[in-house]
């Protein structure tokens, strides 16, 4: 039997490509980099294994590390019991299902990340529709 070739992973990305401010890393992936900042924040979900909440923990996971990707150095996933349901950005309490009695819209949950991690950056259309809601019709 022959052996196999070993192929060598793909390099990583640089803080700033010759082509750009976007690089390809991998099978097609791209990164996009706005600032030359390093990457230092810490986001941990703790989700309760026994109510089975993995695949919201994972989707509110993906949801952030797309939308603040240049921000994220590291996104964990904790598993825990007792109806327990935390969001935590670099150990700071931002959600907890406990005390509010529900879990965070998508939405919300970005916003008070964001106010934590990167507090002059704009949301786009999640901001766009929190402005539109404060204003009452026919204003």
């Amino acid at each position: 039997m022959a052996a196999r070739e070993r192929t060598t992973p793909p390099a990583p990305c640089s803080p700033r490509p010759a082509s750009g401010n976007s690089c390809t890393f991998g099978l097609g992936a791209r990164l996009y980099h706005d600032t030359l900042e390093p990457v230092s924040h810490r986001i941990e979900i703790t989700y309760c294994t026994k109510c089975r909440w993995l695949l919201r923990a994972a989707w509110m996971a993906q949801e952030l590390l797309t939308t603040f990707e240049a921000e994220i150095a590291e996104l964990a996933l904790r598993p825990g019991t007792g109806g327990i349901f935390e969001v935590r950005a670099d150990g700071e309490l931002i959600w907890s299902r406990k005390e509010k009695g529900r879990f965070p819209e998508i939405t919300e949950l970005k916003q008070l990340i964001r106010d934590r991690i990167a507090p002059g950056r704009d949301l786009g259309h999640v901001d766009r529709t929190r402005e539109q809601e404060a204003r009452k019709p026919g204003e």
